[in-house]
């Protein structure tokens, strides 16, 4: 499963998820930092991308549009570090995994990781 990490997270992102197993690209290698969010979830959803985020309109966009792809996992925390958040981003990444490959939108909070499966109703 290959992992898009957008422009508002760390690019050491990449490289945390790799060590992990995880082939990643950031945003920034790949596209124009200035990028629409539609853009960024087209390119995700073209290239076969989970994108990883802490920007919550890629869900909001993914209810209205009911689309069913790309996946997304959106951060919800005050520190957004690797170093204090790569053991659970790993965790979802493997525990959602199959989900993940079919369509989902998975939220990480420091307490808690939800799924849910894609399209979703508005």
């Amino acid at each position: 499963m290959k992992v898009l990490v957008d422009m508002n997270l760390s690019p050491s992102w990449v490289s945390a998820l790799e060590a992990h197993g995880f082939p990643s690209k950031h945003w920034s290698s790949v596209g124009d930092g200035r990028a629409s969010d539609a853009v960024v979830l087209r390119w995700a959803h073209e290239n076969k991308y989970v994108l990883f985020t802490n920007d919550l309109d890629f869900g909001a966009i993914l209810a209205i549009s009911r689309a069913a792809a790309p996946s997304v996992i959106q951060v919800r925390a005050q520190d957004l570090a690797p170093m204090r958040l790569k053991d659970l981003v790993v965790q979802a990444l493997r525990q959602y995994e199959a989900i993940l490959q079919q369509g989902a939108l998975i939220t990480i909070e420091e307490a808690r990781l939800r799924a849910r499966i894609l399209p979703l109703n508005p």
